[in-house]
């Protein structure tokens, strides 16, 4: 009789942690197929499903950390590695000298996407949620 308690104790529990993204030792194999052929030679992924329920793979190469997603029919989606600010483009730079001085800076990835290409990615801080904006390598802001 005391160990009642324990079963709805167990089913929040499962049910809370079923609903935050899943860490899998694995991806289907059209997936793994895709990332083989994206980057050959890389054995030892780390696969998560994000809250689009795509894959994504963490990895390292030559040190550099990666975070590669990947649809779940096994189509290369976009890849992201972080980097310091003074990594940017000193064109980049300039338009947030120029029109964002009055942030700060959370985090920059640089970013090559299926569709548009790399660009890099830089958070600003502010109150509530902060702000992204998407810049091409010659300074050109392409969403914000």
């Amino acid at each position: 009789m005391r160990y009642l308690f324990l079963v709805p104790l167990f089913f929040f529990g499962s049910i809370t942690l079923s609903c935050q993204n899943s860490k899998l030792g694995k991806a289907p194999k059209t997936v793994e197929k895709a990332f083989q052929t994206k980057y050959p030679g890389e054995n030892d992924p780390d696969w998560e499903i994000d809250a689009h329920g795509n894959y994504e793979s963490h990895f390292k190469q030559e040190g550099i950390k990666y975070r590669a997603d990947f649809s779940p029919e096994g189509l290369w989606i976009e890849t992201e590695t972080s980097i310091k600010t003074k990594e940017l483009p000193k064109a980049i730079q300039k338009v947030i000298k120029e029109k964002y001085m009055i942030y700060t800076i959370a985090e920059v990835e640089k970013v090559d996407h299926h569709t548009k290409g790399i660009f890099y990615d830089v958070e600003f801080k502010q109150k509530g949620k902060n702000y992204d904006v998407e810049f091409k390598e010659d300074g050109t802001i392409i969403n914000q």
